[in-house]
């Protein structure tokens, strides 16, 4: 089933929009009547890393709902005025406390039905000290041996942990691209 964040008023002046595909367009769309404001709803950016410490990931038990209690990379919602990058950075500092450099794009995965990219890059921690924020019980490191895989909270992370691991094997790391319908 495909996400939906369906628009019900306008934005702009607040009347009950009607769906129908707008002149010169091949999607439903909303689309107020008094104003004639077109809304669109696109994809939702969420960013983040995978952090790095010797031959050890870094992953966070989520303390926020969906997948309480459950692990994840650090990650999250893009926010305007950032890049992926800087998102990524950001999220990985609120939700682990982690002191990171970036080390470029690793994964890329279209998540279809519940309209969002997931984008991770590839972090080294600059040490192995973590100050959790609020979303996250617990922040800690992990060897391959020890993932709790059971446990994660995502698919796209135990995706991108897989191939993390079998990189690091082959000793590449090349721009991955995935869906998930």
């Amino acid at each position: 089933m495909l996400f939906s964040r369906r628009i019900e008023h306008c934005q702009v002046c607040g009347t009950p929009v009607e769906h129908k595909v707008p002149a010169d367009d091949n999607r439903e769309r909303a689309v107020c009547p008094s104003c004639g404001h077109i809304h669109y709803v696109n994809p939702l950016n969420v960013v983040g890393t995978v952090p790095v410490w010797g031959e050890q990931v870094l992953l966070c038990k989520r303390n926020i709902e969906p997948r309480k209690g459950l692990w994840t990379l650090p990650a999250g919602f893009m926010e305007l005025g950032e890049t992926t990058e800087e998102g990524a950075a950001r999220e990985t500092h609120e939700e682990a406390g982690a002191n990171i450099e970036m080390q470029g794009l690793y994964s890329i995965i279209n998540v279809v039905a519940a309209g969002q990219v997931h984008l991770f890059y590839r972090a080294r921690l600059l040490d192995p000290t973590f100050d959790p924020g609020p979303e996250t019980m617990e922040a800690r490191l992990f060897r391959e041996d020890e993932i709790p895989w059971d446990d994660l909270a995502f698919r796209t992370v135990r995706m991108t942990l897989q191939r993390f691991f079998d990189d690091r094997k082959k000793g590449q790391f090349d721009v991955h691209c995935a869906d998930i319908r």
